[in-house]
């Protein structure tokens, strides 16, 4: 039976943590492009690079998984002496990974609701939703996010009734209504760069600025029934052009 591609990024990730070579001929390293700005590119093999990870003891989990035509993006959890929150993706040409983004920041939290920034569904459900599901969160980030229209924010969700797993935040729409118009770190969105979704899974990848500084925004939501149930994202801050280790863009 062939090994689906989110079960192939799983078995890559994870050997991070083994040191395993095997996973990672699913990546076609001479068309490799990285997008973390902080990874140099061509001065070792992710061989001769996982290996010397594992040599850390670190821990990987990954948490969630999905594929969304040649796009596989994962929610992940690393323990590298720090834990930290990540999400991964990477997009396949054919039998191969081409291309890799990610966006991780320290594990805060549990928040106000006793939640975690893990924690929650792991599987995707209602998959002939895709793209209806698509169409929710893409206009969400659009009216809500970008464009900041606030008084439009009762529409996308029942009953002002919201699962939260921000670590800043707690259950409900009027926290992240709040936290959006007068949060203690304000956000502003400017672009998404990218939705990617599988059933009731929706990822938005967004660049804006918290407190002043220029990041990159994750946002994965949960669909049901047409309207958003639960959220988790993360943040992280995008360096300056002269401290990137490669030219490949965050984005």
């Amino acid at each position: 039976m062939t090994e689906s591609r989110a079960d192939q990024i799983r078995a890559l990730l994870k050997s991070i943590e083994t040191g395993d070579p095997e996973p990672i001929k699913v990546v076609n390293q001479a068309k490799y492009i990285q997008h973390n700005p902080q990874t140099q590119e061509g001065s070792e093999g992710l061989e001769a690079l996982f290996k010397r990870l594992s040599l850390t003891n670190p821990h990987v989990t990954i948490v969630r998984a999905f594929e969304d035509g040649d796009f596989v993006f994962g929610h992940t959890e690393y323990d590298f002496s720090t834990r930290r929150v990540g999400f991964e993706v990477f997009r396949f040409e054919g039998k191969h990974v081409v291309e890799h983004w990610d966006n991780i920041q320290a594990r805060q939290g549990p928040n106000a609701s006793g939640r975690s920034m893990v924690d929650g569904p792991t599987t995707a459900e209602d998959l002939a939703y895709t793209e209806a599901n698509r169409a929710v969160v893409s206009s969400f980030v659009d009216t809500i996010l970008i464009n900041r229209r606030y008084d439009a924010m009762p529409s996308f969700f029942q009953d002002n009734a919201l699962i939260q797993h921000d670590a800043h935040l707690k259950d409900g729409v009027s926290a992240l209504k709040n936290s959006l118009m007068t949060g203690h770190a304000p956000k502003q969105y400017s672009q998404c760069h990218r939705i990617l979704a599988q059933g009731n899974f929706v990822l938005a990848v967004c660049e804006g600025t918290q407190a002043g500084q220029h990041s990159a925004f994750y946002e994965l939501f949960r669909v049901q029934d047409e309207k958003i149930a639960e959220h988790w994202n993360n943040v992280e801050r995008i360096a300056p052009k002269d401290e990137w280790k490669n030219n490949n863009g965050k984005f």
